[in-house]
């Protein structure tokens, strides 16, 4: 396995992101095994090196991978934070919704976009958390929010979509309304 960690490294400082894309991807197919080698370059010194790491182990959608990557949303480089975030988004994994909602706070708009998209991936189990976001009529992450349980599709989320239709923000209300219209609960029309 030390090869397959040796190849990336040469890939990273060559700048062959060809290379490196397939030698994440050959790390990721390792599955548990690659993990130690990649908690080594998840503290290398290099963002490039981190980020890699990090994209392996999103493709790699490992349970022990969790804990790696929300250490990795914490990453002084914002691309390696990014790519965590990204990363989490192919775990699914529950377990990172609390960390996934606290980006919401966050004034960076595309972080937010990231960490939605990841919580629309967990599904089900995030739509109470959402659903207190999108109650709060001051949170930041609102707009994320309603938009994630509209994608979610959870019957659950349907009075608390109901309940913004009449707000002032487009996006709040465009949101709400392709929400309760994919769940079937769009505007009918009678024919007399």
């Amino acid at each position: 396995m030390n090869i397959h960690i040796q190849t990336l490294l040469s890939a990273v400082q060559a700048a062959d992101e060809t290379r490196c894309d397939v030698c994440a991807r050959q790390l990721a197919a390792l599955g548990a095994q690659a993990l130690p080698g990649l908690k080594t370059l998840l503290v290398d010194p290099h963002a490039d090196t981190r980020w890699w790491a990090v994209y392996a182990l999103g493709l790699a959608r490992l349970p022990e991978a969790t804990p790696l990557l929300l250490e990795a949303m914490k990453d002084d480089d914002e691309a390696v934070r990014y790519c965590a975030v990204r990363a989490l988004r192919e775990q699914a994994d529950p377990a990172a919704i609390p960390a996934l909602l606290a980006l919401f706070e966050q004034p960076d708009g595309l972080l937010k976009r990231l960490a939605a998209d990841a919580l629309i991936a967990a599904g089900a189990p995030a739509v109470v958390p959402l659903v207190e976001v999108l109650q709060k009529p001051d949170h930041p992450g609102r707009g994320q929010a309603v938009r994630a349980l509209a994608l979610i599709g959870d019957p659950s989320a349907i009075p608390a979509l109901y309940a913004v239709l009449e707000e002032e923000s487009d996006w709040i209300t465009y949101w709400a309304n392709e929400g309760l219209e994919r769940m079937g609960i769009g505007m009918v029309f009678f024919n007399p």
